[in-house]
């Protein structure tokens, strides 16, 4: 009995072991990735008008890749984005801010008033400590989710957006 119970225990820190080591390794960066990237820059935008929202535009120029290669996610200022893959192979992530942003919330007794309300979004803890100029973008390479970290960006000068003409 007490050989039973040895070798349950066994097992079970043998198992809770693996599944933690399995979890350390997939966030793993990738020294070497299947592509290579240009200057990578990012650019802050303010709508025009208020309430129009702000945010910041990564952009990540990819010079070459293969084929087996697909793009997914940019982790950036604490925050994570799907990318948006342009026809010139340009990356861009638009990370939306909480500044001039429409924050009216309806009140009412009556549930068809408050229709419009937008729930609430909870903020995500990214699992990468990131630097101002760093950023992770995520892919995935026949089947395997990888990460590729990228150093040095620079913020370039924002346009300003034009506000709507008075009438």
């Amino acid at each position: 009995m007490k050989m039973a119970k040895l070798f349950f225990a066994v097992i079970t820190i043998t198992l809770v072991t693996m599944s933690f080591s399995q979890c350390a390794s997939s966030a793993k960066l990738e020294n070497q990735p299947d592509f290579n990237v240009g200057e990578v820059y990012y650019k802050t935008w303010v709508a025009g008008v208020k309430g129009g929202g702000s945010g910041v535009n990564l952009f990540v120029p990819i010079l070459s890749k293969t084929n087996s290669v697909v793009f997914d996610s940019l982790y950036f200022k604490n925050k994570q984005v799907k990318v948006e893959e342009s026809k010139n192979a340009l990356i861009i992530g638009r990370f939306k801010s909480d500044a001039n942003n429409k924050n009216d919330i309806i009140m009412s007794n009556e549930p068809y008033a408050e229709y419009g309300n937008k729930l609430p979004v909870n903020k995500i803890k990214i699992p990468f400590e990131l630097k101002d100029d760093e950023c992770i973008l995520s892919y995935t390479q026949n089947g395997v989710i990888k990460y590729f970290k990228i150093e040095g960006i620079i913020k370039k000068e924002s346009r300003p957006f034009p506000s709507v003409k008075r009438q």
